[in-house]
């Protein structure tokens, strides 16, 4: 056991015993359902390279742990698109009295043992291992550790997909992935295959599923999502990467650009995460 804060709708635990920053989400109406689905991280503090505390609204404190780049793969699914309210690095404190004080407290005893600010060679932070499964609006996905299946829905999806029949993508044959939040025009989720580039309408293309209104939310695919990455970053380490195979990915993935399927923001997301490796 260690130190601890109770704030809105978490529970962070500081043990020292481990140097891990433990963090229990409370299920409640106003949980954020993204809390709920994670329930319990344990998080390295090798993970981390910043906490900051800070004042908040209506005499509140916000306490924010900044991750490393590559250190946690629900957060490199997300690639910056969490509403601040979602956000599970953000803990929100009632200010004034001992509890500042208690707050900066522990804000500094984290801050004394932070991993470096560079990328990390590995995801350091866990996310439930497979088999995982997700119902997007034109298909139910499924992976078993080793591959990703689309069944593809008879009123969801398009002809282009439903000719083509079911999908099955071994992690053997894909570069990464890219997951556009369902709070956002256009959500779906997208497999990049190593060899060739799919369909620039997530709709047509067979490697991406579609999101909608219940299908999909974020409390379902993000954590879907970061399975996934995170077997394929065990499967093929970033840092184990030759160099010669670093630029042939980088390569792909400035194909996948020029053909509109991703955008600059997450080529350079991708980007930077191969080339942190080479």
């Amino acid at each position: 056991m260690g130190d601890v804060l109770a704030g809105n709708h978490a529970v962070w635990e500081f043990d020292r015993t481990t140097n891990s920053l433990i963090i229990r989400f409370a299920r409640g109406m106003r949980t954020p359902r993204l809390w709920h689905a994670l329930g319990e991280r344990r998080v390295p503090l090798e993970a981390l390279s910043g906490v900051g505390l800070t004042a908040g609204r209506r005499d509140t404190l916000v306490l924010h742990a900044r991750v490393r780049v590559g250190a946690d793969p629900l957060m490199e699914a997300a690639a910056g698109q969490l509403r601040e309210a979602c956000d599970p690095y953000r803990l929100v404190l009632p200010g004034g009295g001992a509890g500042s004080g208690r707050a900066a407290a522990f804000t500094e005893a984290l801050h004394e043992r932070l991993g470096p600010a560079g990328p990390a060679e590995r995801f350091l932070v866990s996310v439930p291992e497979p088999p995982a499964t997700l119902k997007a609006y034109d298909a139910r996905l499924a992976f078993d550790g080793g591959a990703v299946t689309f069944h593809w829905s008879r009123t969801g999806a398009t002809s282009t997909k439903w000719k083509a029949g079911d999908q099955r993508y071994p992690l053997a044959g894909l570069a990464g992935l890219v997951w556009h939040s369902p709070e956002r025009s256009g959500g779906h989720l997208r497999l990049l295959p190593r060899e060739g580039a799919g369909d620039a309408r997530p709709d047509h293309d067979l490697a991406s599923a579609v999101f909608g209104v219940g299908y999909g939310a974020v409390h379902e695919s993000l954590p879907f999502a970061a399975a996934v990455l995170a077997a394929l970053r065990a499967r093929s380490p970033v840092a184990a990467v030759p160099p010669q195979r670093s630029w042939e990915r980088i390569q792909h993935l400035a194909e996948l650009h020029d053909a509109g399927l991703l955008t600059d923001a997450e080529y350079r997301a991708l980007r930077d995460r191969f080339t942190a490796g080479a």
